[in-house]
């Protein structure tokens, strides 16, 4: 099993070394989450009335790295995979009949894009007007609110993992 402590170079590295590290860390960790269950313990819900599941958190993930490194930084307008119009809560946490392969696959696609995103960004001050707000966001928010992002429904993982299996070491 790998460890889920930071290596030491990760503790003196410089700040975009950091985040990125940080942030893949957390990405992993969803992924050992997820990891040796059936599609069905991958759908099942945290507690009633909450819609989260493993699998909920997965796709809810997939359009937030979309969102964010895709849309917001990089400029694209790659539609989502799970949040539309007609939707705007998005059907993320819409379960039941999840194709639970694809929707993995469509968030390690997603995570990819979002490395290759930044690898190409010079610096962490890289920057874009996000056209609907006008607001402006860096790399360096970014990451850091991705990393904030992945940390909380990290712990919403921790919990519906140890429901399903009792695992709290995963």
């Amino acid at each position: 099993m790998e460890s889920t402590q930071q290596t030491e170079t990760q503790h003196t590295a410089g700040e975009r070394e950091t985040l990125t590290n940080i942030l893949e860390f957390h990405r992993k960790t969803l992924a050992r989450k997820c990891s040796g269950l059936t599609a069905d313990q991958l759908r099942l819900r945290a507690v009633e009335p909450s819609k989260l599941s493993l699998i909920g958190l997965v796709r809810h993930l997939t359009d937030v790295e979309q969102g964010w490194f895709d849309r917001i930084l990089s400029g694209g307008d790659t539609p989502f995979h799970y949040w539309h119009d007609d939707t705007p809560d998005g059907r993320d946490f819409d379960v039941d009949d999840a194709d639970v392969d694809e929707s993995l696959r469509l968030w390690h696609s997603a995570c990819a894009r979002s490395r290759e995103i930044v690898d190409a960004c010079e610096s962490l001050d890289t920057s874009r007007v996000y056209q609907p707000t006008g607001d402006r966001y860096s790399l360096r928010w970014i990451l850091t609110h991705m990393i904030q992002e992945y940390a909380r429904h990290n712990g919403h993982a921790d919990l519906i993992r140890e429901r399903i299996d009792g695992q709290t070491d995963t």
